[in-house]
């Protein structure tokens, strides 16, 4: 991955669509993901060197304006956060668990950035959008005041609007929430285990 990356949250499709098209266009960018996610949103995310991609997200906001939800430029992006952004997942909660939910994906994503780089912390899981009703969930685990710390860091990132619906931490996690979190975080993954 790059060094930066910006991503533009869309509440519309084909407005997202078209912002996406003056994004790629605009600079020589590095890569490019987009698609639609739940509930009928569209996520543009580049990545590559940072003047490319602060002129690629400038035509991205001023195209898709008045559609743009949410956005986020993370310059010195956290390669935690790009593996997390990736469903790649690092590892089992340790001592604490902490967890922030945000009622977009770029400010999840910003407070992943933050609170990783600001605490000694790993990131369990990042969840964005699909089957969350477009939320964003944050997982981070290490001991429990590295997790306060990165839980108070990831907030503060994000407080300036309401994009936070909520955060926790929670020390020594049950066994049986832990494996049920370890294996995957959405209910249909574990209905099976009822009968």
């Amino acid at each position: 991955m790059h060094p930066s990356l910006a991503l533009i949250e869309f509440d519309s499709i084909a407005a997202g669509i078209e912002a996406g098209d003056a994004m790629a266009k605009k600079a020589p960018i590095a890569r490019i993901v987009a698609g639609t996610v739940q509930p009928g949103k569209y996520l543009m995310l580049v990545s590559g060197e940072v003047a490319d991609v602060e002129e690629s997200l400038a035509a991205g906001l001023a195209v898709g304006a008045s559609a743009v939800l949410d956005h986020v430029y993370l310059p010195g992006v956290h390669p935690h956060v790009v593996d997390a952004i990736a469903m790649q997942r690092r590892t089992q909660p340790v001592d604490a668990l902490g967890v922030v939910e945000a009622r977009t994906v770029a400010a999840a994503i910003a407070a992943a950035d933050a609170g990783v780089k600001g605490a000694a912390v790993n990131l369990l899981e990042v969840r964005l959008a699909d089957g969350l009703g477009g939320h964003g969930l944050v997982f981070f685990d290490g001991l429990v005041a590295d997790v306060e710390a990165a839980v108070q860091i990831g907030t503060d990132a994000i407080a300036g609007g309401a994009a936070l619906i909520h955060a926790v931490v929670i020390p020594q996690l049950h066994p049986e929430m832990a494996a049920n979190l370890l294996g995957d975080t959405r209910w249909k993954a574990h209905a099976h285990e009822v009968n």
